[in-house]
């Protein structure tokens, strides 16, 4: 049985498109961009902020001298609308309760910024509900690199064969596996079915719920 869950925060946990998006026309706006779809932001996240504010700047034939101009208004942006209607994907409150109340270890290792990360969760399910929650920060490179879920398993104290690592892209796949962790590939967030199977993770999951099959084996 797995001591620790380590969870991917944006697509994974909670449904956080409705923000990303939000912030991402707003700062295209500020440039005269046109904005992008909800469906474009699921393609464009996963690897940072500013992979995502120049993948969406290139998708509208922005200048490439924007870019350096527009990351620091994305941020400001975001600063405010980081809570826009974001809320847990339907039945992770469950889940992560019985979790708990069975010992089990809880992680959030996300390329969010740590400031926005942590305010995510906290408004979604409280103050230290979680036992570390670990967005990019200075020292610690970002996902696919395998630095975050390793220091996550440290700090805690469990070993990394001893977690399951759960992510809904391909960059939480190829994380999980080199960190020498099993990975699940979960369905109900931002990429395909046929992304994540493209990285062989252990487990594929539907519903939050299977989670709780899969901690009992």
């Amino acid at each position: 049985m797995y001591k620790c869950c380590l969870f991917d925060l944006d697509g994974t946990l909670l449904n956080t498109v409705h923000a990303l998006t939000k912030t991402m026309n707003l700062t295209l706006a500020r440039f005269g961009l046109k904005p992008i779809t909800e469906d474009d932001t699921k393609v464009f996240v996963g690897d940072g902020y500013k992979n995502f504010v120049s993948r969406a700047f290139r998708y509208r034939n922005a200048a490439e001298a924007l870019l350096e101009k527009a990351y620091p208004v994305y941020v400001e942006f975001f600063r405010d609308n980081c809570l826009y209607q974001v809320d847990a994907y339907e039945g992770i409150r469950e889940v992560l309760a019985e979790l708990k109340a069975r010992g089990v270890k809880l992680a959030v290792v996300s390329n969010k910024g740590q400031e926005q990360a942590s305010e995510n969760i906290e408004y979604v399910f409280g103050k230290d509900y979680f036992d570390l929650i670990l967005g990019e920060r200075e020292g610690i490179p970002r996902k696919p690199d395998p630095a975050g879920p390793l220091y996550a398993a440290k700090t805690l104290g469990v070993l990394p064969a001893e977690c399951l690592y759960l992510g809904d892209t391909n960059t939480d796949m190829r994380t999980g596996a080199a960190a020498g962790m099993d990975t699940a590939g979960v369905t109900w967030g931002f990429r395909s079915r046929e992304e994540l199977e493209a990285f062989c993770p252990r487990y594929m999951i539907g519903k939050p719920l299977e989670i709780l099959r899969i901690m009992g084996e």
